[in-house]
């Protein structure tokens, strides 16, 4: 029997690496205080889709089994892909049970569903030829050519530590389980997917195939929200604010900001690569793409806050 939907907004949110934990032990006990601001959300009628991202999860089961591969002659190596899958259940299972258990604690008849999602990528994405993303075990020079003449991956220096192979980080084009979202969301679940950005597949004449890669969350995130027309994409990180002039004496906390002006402060290089840039540069593809929604920045603490235009940071077309 379907659930009865919220009455309020359609939010997409992406969870931070904040909201989460270095193992899976710790990750247990985060993920209750993440549910709690999660269910604060749907207890005021917002309809809620869940992303989050993957990195040091993805990274933990890709050298456990790297490790146990090299050193005990039974364990397979495991493909990236199947690596990012596999991040995507766990962390997907215990969001999903950390909210369905607040729910029930307030005694609200809602359910959560988990989509392992897979993300279309295109082969030709210039990412490719110039793979930057570290992930896996370190080794020393030579077994890491070693593992190149077997493998043909691509494996790079990485800042005097040893050896890692790299990845590519291409642009998400279409989220494979698009309609199951989208259905879920219409009979009034809450939804976990697009973890991690997805697996990255690519679609060819026989279906789709997982490719090592890692797609940005908040990229993905973005693409979700604009193809659902979801009214807001909300990115949660570690700040309640995005700031211009970052760290410095005269730092200064941004309320509103239209695209051309988040493109301005890109352009100055206000904000961070691999922080809070790519983050500014999700929120303006969800714009784009979808003009008559809005994009907000702010932390877990705030959010249900910054739904309210309380605080954090709004970008809208």
């Amino acid at each position: 029997m379907p659930y009865a939907k919220g009455e309020g907004p359609s939010v997409v949110i992406a969870l931070g690496g904040n909201a989460l934990g270095n193992s899976p032990q710790e990750q247990l006990e985060l993920v209750k205080n993440t549910a709690k601001h999660i269910v604060d959300m749907v207890a005021d009628g917002v309809n809620v889709v869940v992303s989050h991202g993957n990195g040091p999860q993805v990274g933990m089961i890709n050298n456990a089994f790297a490790y146990a591969a090299a050193n005990d002659g039974k364990t397979p190596e495991m493909p990236f892909p199947e690596a990012g899958a596999m991040s995507q259940g766990y962390i997907g299972y215990q969001l999903s049970q950390a909210i369905l258990n607040d729910l029930k604690a307030r005694g609200i008849d809602r359910s959560v569903a988990n989509v392992i999602t897979q993300t279309v990528v295109n082969p030709e994405d210039p990412a490719f030829q110039n793979p930057t993303k570290p992930v896996g075990a370190f080794m020393t020079e030579e077994e890491a050519k070693a593992k190149a003449a077997e493998t043909g991956w691509t494996f790079k220096e990485d800042a005097g530590r040893g050896w890692r192979q790299v990845v590519a980080s291409p642009k998400p084009e279409r989220i494979v389980e698009f309609d199951a979202v989208k259905d879920l969301m219409d009979n009034g679940y809450i939804v976990v997917s697009t973890g991690g950005g997805g697996v990255p597949v690519f679609e060819t004449e026989n279906g789709y195939e997982g490719v090592p890669a890692v797609i940005d969350k908040d990229r993905s995130s973005a693409k979700l929200a604009a193809d659902f027309g979801a009214d807001m994409l909300v990115i949660l990180t570690a700040v309640e604010k995005v700031c211009i002039n970052f760290n410095k004496p005269d730092q200064e906390e941004l309320s509103t900001m239209t695209v051309a002006e988040a493109r301005e402060y890109i352009a100055q290089g206000q904000f961070a690569p691999g922080s809070m840039l790519p983050k500014v540069e999700a929120c303006i593809e969800y714009v784009e793409a979808f003009p008559k929604g809005k994009a907000l920045i702010t932390s877990l603490e705030c959010a249900a806050a910054g739904l309210e235009g309380k605080t954090g940071t709004v970008i809208t077309a």
